[in-house]
């Protein structure tokens, strides 16, 4: 025990004395050489405190002065100074050559006063750096209120790189709260090119470039229909799962469009609203306006509903207010509310649905029938014995002003008997399907008809490595056989309330019935064949390549039919599809509809995609169908040199010798901002051409986000980047008007 002791002290007696320090009173007054070990203050209210200078005086545990190379640091904080004073109560004073550095931020200056318990203070003339999101600037004072709040007077703000001024803000007053990830300027100048373009009073942007409530940037633009426009959208963070937005939009030749959208998600429900109002329209002298509803809702106990609601005030407000393409051929909006029921191995929907038909005097349609309602029911009971029975039933009314309406009743109940191993499956299938009318009319006798159906479906998976292109990958071959039988009824007495022919593909290939609604069911003594081959990468599993061939045998020729004169086939036209990513730079989607009767081609759509990165992409389109269209579609965003980029899409109807649409612009990445500049025109459901020129300046860090061309420029070329941000972005998920 003795031995221990005398070990102790002298061991502490030479570590005392390579340190440099000498005891000369009760109060231990320091006297520090330089250091190269950092030497502990202790422990304080907010952690260890160290310390590193050239040399070092004071009294332990009341003040200390350091000079030269002065470095003072505890968690998450770094101070460096010439000199600095730390009194008793842990506040410090360091001048000369300051430099601060705190979660992430630097400042330098030539004075800071700093209270280390509270972690609040102030620097003089400071120049600082946030390292979050890049942003600096110069001031005349700067005040840390405490852990989360500093405010920053006379000073600029900007997320240009140093040397590069091209634009920032020239503010009285800064206040960057991190608690709330805001930054707010107060009687604040944009200055640009060194010229003041912008004045507010107030001017608030998200610190991390999340969502936040302020102006996003205006946008500015022209159309053929309402002259120069200007919006100035306003976004509202009202909470972490709701928000909304609100954009004036004036417009010179109608008057200020009011545009509003909100948007909610709760862990039940969740939805967006959207509404545009123009009181006065000077070009029609009329007022006008627009509204979506999309909701969806979780009851609880296996009930959840929809809502989809969409109208507008007029026949021709899309092709008169609205810039998109989307929007002008609209033609049926959809007002439909649904509720369904899960039972886990049924489930039932119910839908009442109604449409505002826009019309154009130049080409009138016919309303769609209105169900009011439509109940679906769905059953599935796999079993024991290798039997899955199946029942689908409906029920409908049907309305429409103009044709006769009536009720229509489906019941299709079926047993089918799946067998499948690791590379086959087989899977026969027997229904009857019996469907009755009722009619408005009752002069007019109810009709019924009644079918059974029979269909085998089958398939082999086939496995094997290979080597293509100097990769090895994983190659697969897998043929299938759908058989089905249906006996002829005759139907061309049945109405017809919601019933089309399915366009002819891969997924209509292998399906019972080659009509869409419940009104028809083709004749059918059938089998359909396909074969696909897949390139899987061995190491992730994701597909590379798809190449699938498929046609259809008919060993009857299909008697029920739309049209007057059905067909007398015996075999359908072949289909064709190429598709995935040829090399890492090359993307392809090929199909093809070929016609071995007529030796001809009845569809074609082709897709090649050339990306060497992100921000240079080229894509060509054809879309090809015989005696109705034939179109090109070309567009690319490719870099012109230095920092502008060029934007382009030309889509032509080889058919008609027209213009469908085209984009010419350009982008320039100022680094800290870009400029946009876009001329679309295209053609309306009227066959007129709208024309539409957009410009935006967009000022990274505090107009980070908004609407603007670019989401005109996601939607026309595909693979689009902002030049400000090469990387890929999410498309706004409002709808938009």
């Amino acid at each position: 025990m003795h031995r221990s002791r005398v070990t102790f002290a002298v061991l502490s007696l030479i570590l005392y004395v390579a340190s440099g320090v000498r005891a000369e009173e009760p109060g231990l007054k320091l006297r520090m050489q330089p250091q190269l070990i950092p030497y502990s203050l202790g422990r304080g209210e907010s952690g260890d405190l160290f310390l590193d200078a050239d040399s070092v005086e004071g009294h332990q545990d009341r003040e200390l002065e350091a000079a030269g190379s002065v470095r003072l640091r505890k968690r998450g904080t770094a101070v460096f100074a010439d000199q600095l004073y730390l009194s008793p109560d842990r506040q410090l004073t360091a001048t000369g050559h300051v430099r601060f550095e705190k979660d992430g931020t630097v400042l330098t200056g030539e004075q800071l006063v700093y209270d280390l318990n509270s972690d609040s203070g102030h620097v003089e003339k400071p120049v600082y750096k946030l390292l979050r999101n890049g942003a600096r600037g110069d001031a005349a004072r700067l005040v840390m209120e405490n852990r989360n709040l500093t405010k920053i007077y006379k000073t600029t703000y900007t997320t240009c790189d140093v040397g590069d001024d091209d634009w920032f803000l020239r503010t009285d007053r800064l206040e960057l709260d991190r608690l709330r990830d805001i930054g707010v300027a107060h009687d604040a100048t944009v200055v640009f090119k060194g010229v003041p373009i912008l004045y507010s009073p107030y001017l608030d942007f998200s610190l991390s470039g999340g969502r936040k409530s302020g102006l996003l940037p205006p946008v500015m633009g022209s159309t053929s229909q309402s002259g120069f426009e200007y919006i100035q959208p306003f976004y509202w963070n009202i909470a972490p799962n709701r928000d909304a937005t609100i954009a004036p939009r004036l417009l010179a030749k109608r008057g200020v469009l009011m545009d509003a959208g909100f948007r909610y998600l709760e862990p039940d429900l969740g939805g967006a609203m959207r509404g545009e109002y123009l009181p006065y329209d000077r070009e029609t002298e009329q007022t006008r306006y627009a509204y979506s509803w999309q909701h969806r809702q979780n009851f609880g106990n296996g009930f959840s509903g929809t809502l989809n609601l969409l109208g507008v005030s007029d026949n021709t407000y899309f092709t008169d207010l609205s810039d998109r393409i989307a929007l002008t051929s609209l033609t049926n909006l959809p007002r439909e509310a649904s509720l369904f029921y899960n039972g886990d191995w049924w489930n039932l929907t119910t839908l009442v649905q109604r449409f505002q038909t826009l019309q154009d005097p130049l080409a009138p349609v016919v309303p769609p029938y209105a169900r009011v309602p439509q109940i679906t029911l769905n059953m599935n009971r796999p079993t024991d014995i290798r039997l899955d029975f199946s029942l689908y039933g409906q029920y409908s009314e049907f309305v429409n002003p103009y044709l006769l309406g009536g009720r229509r009743e489906i019941l299709y109940p079926s047993i089918s008997a799946p067998f499948q191993t690791s590379f086959f499956y087989l899977t026969p299938k027997i229904g009857y399907s019996t469907t009755h009318y009722a009619f408005e009319d009752l002069n007019r006798p109810a009709e019924s008809r009644n079918l059974p159906i029979l269909s085998v479906d089958s398939a082999l998976t086939f496995e094997r490595a290979t080597a293509l292109w100097g990769r090895a990958f994983l190659q697969t071959l897998e043929p299938r056989l759908y058989y089905v039988y249906i006996p002829f009824r005759p139907q061309a007495q049945l109405p017809n309330y919601d019933t089309e022919q399915a366009d002819f593909n891969f997924a209509t290939l292998f399906a019972e019935n080659k009509f869409s609604g419940g009104d028809r069911i083709n004749d059918a003594n059938q089998v359909s064949a396909s074969v696909t081959s897949r390139l899987i990468d061995p190491g992730s599993g994701d597909e590379q390549l798809r190449f699938t061939l498929g046609q259809r045998y008919y060993f009857r020729p299909q008697q029920v039919s739309l049209t007057p004169q059905p067909s007398a086939a015996d075999r359908s036209d072949v289909l064709v599809a190429f598709t995935g990513q040829i090399t890492r730079r090359w993307f392809t989607d090929l199909g093809i509809d070929y016609s071995t009767s007529e030796s001809q081609l009845q569809d074609a759509n082709a897709v090649l995609r050339y990306q060497p990165e992100i921000g240079k992409v080229v894509n060509f389109g054809y879309r090809f169908a015989l005696d109705r269209l034939e179109q090109v579609d070309l567009s690319t965003e490719w870099p012109l040199g230095g920092r502008w980029t060029g934007l382009a899409r030309y889509a032509y109807s080889l058919q008609d010798k027209n213009l469908l649409e085209g984009l010419l612009g350009a982008e320039y990445n100022g680094g800290c901002w870009a400029a946009r500049l876009v001329v679309h025109r295209f053609v309306s459901a009227t066959q007129e051409y709208i024309n539409a020129i957009f410009l935006q300046v967009e000022f990274t860090g505090i107009a980070g986000f908004g609407v603007g061309p670019q989401e005109l420029l996601r939607q026309n070329i595909t693979g689009y980047t902002k030049a400000n941000e090469k990387r890929p972005v999410d498309v706004n998920p409002f709808p938009s008007f």
